[in-house]
């Protein structure tokens, strides 16, 4: 299904998967008279949940998004995510304010599948990337959302394009707080350590140092995040971890996400550090890794130079499948009740 939101016609909008369903649904409310649309969260992080976001803050968001890429009339998009999300509303919201030529798919782990034309323009998660390697060629600019990009996935990025490709691919922050992202991290063809903030976005640190918001173009408030950062240049910052995910190892803190990244240099399956409850330790290190139970793989995790002698997991858990939210991101929640 194509839309071309230069020629729109409401009134012929083909009724086809319940995808294209959801998204004419949603183009309906757009396009009311309402001032707000509902958006749920993806309950990764606690409850899902769903709130009012006003349409005028949505076009700035959207606006900051086409502006960065350079994203012009007639230009081509997929979309290719959920549309109950913040994430696929905004893909919509960008075609429309944009006059872009929008290609709908249902959304899957291989969007990419039957692509065979150059795409200006994709939002994917981690997952879907992993995926698609072999088209990636197809899209000239990705930004990817929903989890962060691992290095194992980076590498595979290069490896799939080159070193000297002409596509951009950037890894985002942000959340439905913030209307999409609030920043960018390109990772291909130059790879980058800092997020950059756009333009008219403050950003500052609690005394927890966890990351603190203000875009009154996209919120009144300041947002208090849980994500512990290091700020660098004003407008640049590094993602450490969520404060919500901090393990607590005799005494010690351990962020997760950072060993993560470290243990998805070595090998190719989801790895994911979690806490499990010790008498001894308060929390016990443990990795979770997806697929078989495989003595290669542990191989692999005894030579890594963890930085601390406690960064080294206490036990090595194999599992078929880490669960997920429905936009691709890793349920922390789930897993540890799983275990």
């Amino acid at each position: 299904m194509l839309i071309d939101f230069k020629n729109l016609n409401m009134n012929q909008l083909p009724a086809g998967t319940e995808f294209e369903k959801k998204v004419g649904a949603f183009l309906e409310e757009w396009f009311s008279d309402e001032k707000t649309v509902q958006v749920q969260t993806s309950g990764s992080t606690g409850t899902p949940k769903i709130f009012e976001i006003e349409k005028d803050k949505m076009i700035a968001s959207a606006e900051m998004t086409c502006n960065f890429l350079g994203l012009k009339e007639g230009d081509t998009a997929l979309l290719c995510l959920p549309v109950e999300y913040i994430s696929g509303k905004m893909m919509t919201v960008r075609s429309i304010i944009r006059n872009l030529k929008l290609i709908i798919t249902n959304p899957s782990v291989k969007p990419l599948e039957n692509i065979n034309e150059e795409i200006d323009f994709c939002a994917m998660t981690p997952l879907q990337i992993e995926n698609s390697l072999d088209h990636l060629h197809w899209i000239k600019n990705i930004i990817i959302g929903g989890a962060a990009v691992s290095e194992s996935l980076k590498h595979k990025i290069f490896d799939s394009l080159g070193s000297k490709g002409t596509q951009k691919i950037f890894e985002t922050y942000g959340m439905s707080e913030t209307l999409s992202h609030i920043a960018l991290k390109q990772i291909y063809p130059v790879s980058e350590s800092f997020f950059t903030a756009f333009e008219n976005v403050d950003i500052s640190t609690d005394e927890k140092g966890c990351l603190k918001i203000f875009a009154p173009h996209l919120n009144t408030e300041v947002l208090q995040t849980n994500d512990l950062v290091e700020i660098k240049n004003n407008n640049q910052f590094r993602f450490l971890g969520r404060i919500d995910n901090v393990i607590n190892s005799g005494g010690a803190k351990i962020f997760p996400e950072q060993l993560e990244a470290l243990v998805k240099k070595e090998i190719p399956n989801e790895a994911v550090f979690i806490g499990r409850e010790d008498e001894s330790l308060g929390q016990k290190l443990i990795l979770v890794i997806e697929g078989q139970k495989s003595k290669e793989i542990i191989d692999e995790i005894s030579k890594i130079p963890f930085e601390k002698s406690y960064h080294r997991p206490k036990e090595i858990i194999f599992t078929e499948k880490i669960p997920r939210t429905p936009n691709g991101k890793v349920n922390r929640i789930e897993l540890k009740n799983i275990l």
